[in-house]
């Protein structure tokens, strides 16, 4: 079925093994080679939402917090306390606790690391406003007071993805925000070894001798992040099939995503697991940049709901008929306690005669619209000629520019006209734990200039994001949520474009890893 492919991936893997040195033979003991989802190119965990960042982010900081299985939260770098009015929380540090340098873990650096943070993560910006006075305590404690009862510093400070709170050292958390962070000197299990660091192609990670577990078992992303080889390498394999004979031949342990359609390939194979994480499964969205024509008009993003339809995006992902991906209308997912139908057909169902109809309402006078698209990512290669055809059959002038990953990323922070660098419109994945806070879910945000990418100025949404922090009523939270859902619908904010589980592979000389909301490689073993 795939010949030709076949033969000019085996080439490659061929000549992947010889600049590694491996000549086909399995990757040494105790080290797991990886392809993950998309190269690392960067090294600063909070400058961007792109997932391998987190991914990085795990395995070489640590959190005060985190979330077991279950969604609780936990202490990890920190216990805490909190007053009798339930505004004051004080944290204390656990002991042991160092960076890669040799240097103590401190108050200053917790500190510090929260308030860079804070200015660029959603659930951060809202922690802040209601944030009265951070102040160290001695070393080892800090409190932190708020302006009123609230329980939003649990909730930030355990926060699984997006932008995980990650503690950095002081010196490097003063770094500005618009400035990428390049030390990789982290508090976490894994060390990055500088001098193999090839950006975009491959990345060393060692394990830290001096990393203190907690004594817990591990569970989800708490309890003790035990490191059980003395390597993770993870190597840059855009093609998939590149990665599909690099499995079979051994010389790779574990694809984080594996090209569904390739699965045939592999199923049956004794040598090799797969599997899904419920955990990371992951929403399709479309994002529109309301600052630029033609989607500053509500009528124009309106007309693109109606012309998108979550189907054939799905299929295009997955294959027809998979178990692994189910249509969904709810902004913040069908796993959530947000769940609705609110708006379903519309969003869910193309309706290509009716965007038509609303475009020339609107004076749409043909425009182009310049939409960015994934290649080096399977599940975003996939969906920008899906994106693009419906686009065209409602009656948009679609110019649909390929590129990879790493380019998209850079170019949607860009607020300047479509000639000057800008774009019209994206699309991309959020993992449901993500999608599923009605606090941080950055795909509802839209706070104008201090929004996700595509900047929307909705003051109403922002209101019942603000009204949810401020109340521990999980009804009142419930009722809000499903208020802001409409209201992302009703001013285009995005658009849900279905829900699907990616296939990780693996190899049977590692065990799999935890079910958590990234991956994950403490705990992981690997056979002599």
């Amino acid at each position: 079925m795939f010949p030709r492919r076949f033969a000019s991936s085996l080439l490659k893997t061929t000549l992947l093994s010889l600049a590694l040195g491996t000549s086909g033979l399995a990757a040494q003991a105790q080290t797991i080679t990886a392809v993950m989802h998309a190269p690392l190119r960067a090294v600063d965990v909070q400058i961007s939402t792109a997932y391998i960042l987190r991914n990085y982010g795990y395995m070489v900081y640590d959190t005060l917090l985190a979330r077991n299985a279950s969604g609780e939260v936990k202490p990890q770098m920190a216990d805490w306390t909190v007053s009798d009015d339930g505004k004051t929380y004080t944290f204390t540090l656990r002991d042991g606790l160092k960076f890669h340098d040799g240097k103590p873990v401190t108050t200053a650096d917790a500190i510090a690391s929260i308030k860079r943070w804070a200015q660029v993560d959603k659930t951060g910006q809202v922690m802040m406003t209601l944030t009265s006075e951070i102040a160290a305590v001695d070393d080892k404690s800090f409190t932190m007071t708020f302006s009123e009862p609230t329980g939003i510093a649990l909730l930030a400070l355990s926060k699984p993805s997006g932008l995980p709170p990650f503690i950095l050292p002081a010196d490097v958390a003063a770094t500005p925000v618009a400035t990428p962070i390049t030390s990789t000197i982290g508090s976490g299990p894994f060390r990055l070894v500088p001098e193999s660091f090839q950006p975009g192609v491959s990345a060393t990670f060692e394990k830290f001798a001096d990393y203190v577990p907690r004594d817990e078992p591990a569970d989800g992303l708490a309890g003790g992040k035990v490191v059980k080889v003395d390597k993770v390498v993870w190597t840059s394999m855009p093609d998939p099939m590149t990665g599909i004979n690099a499995l079979m031949s051994g010389e790779i342990d574990y694809i984080e995503q594996t090209a569904q359609d390739l699965l045939p390939l592999i199923e049956g194979n004794p040598d090799i697991k797969t599997g899904t994480y419920a955990k990371q499964g992951s929403q399709n969205l479309a994002r529109m940049n309301h600052k630029l024509p033609p989607f500053d008009n509500p009528k124009i993003r309106q007309a693109v709901i109606l012309a998108l339809g979550q189907q054939p995006m799905l299929d295009a992902q997955v294959g027809a008929g998979s178990p692994n991906a189910s249509t969904c209308a709810a902004v913040y997912g069908c796993t959530s306690l947000y769940k609705t139908d609110y708006a379903a057909d519309k969003i869910i169902e193309s309706h290509p005669a009716e965007a038509k109809a609303l475009l020339d309402e609107a004076g749409y006078d043909g425009s182009p619209i310049f939409l960015m698209h994934a290649t080096d990512i399977p599940s975003l290669n996939a969906q920008g000629p899906v994106l693009a055809q419906q686009l065209r059959d409602a009656g948009f002038n679609v110019n649909m520019v390929s590129m990879d990953w790493a380019s998209v990323v850079a170019r949607r922070a860009s607020k300047a006209p479509v000639a000057d660098g800008g774009w019209n419109m994206f699309s991309t994945t959020n993992v449901l734990p993500d999608v599923g806070d009605a606090i941080g879910f950055i795909g509802a945000a839209a706070g104008g200039d201090a929004a996700w990418f595509g900047w929307p100025d909705v003051p109403a949404i922002e209101e019942r994001r603000m009204a949810i922090a401020r109340t521990a009523d999980l009804d009142e939270q419930k009722k809000l949520a499903l208020e802001i859902d409409q209201l992302v619908i009703d001013n285009g904010v995005m658009v849900p474009m279905g829900e699907f589980y990616n296939v990780a592979a693996w190899s049977s000389a590692v065990t799999p890893q935890m079910d958590a909301e990234a991956p994950i490689f403490w705990n992981m073993e690997k056979a002599e």
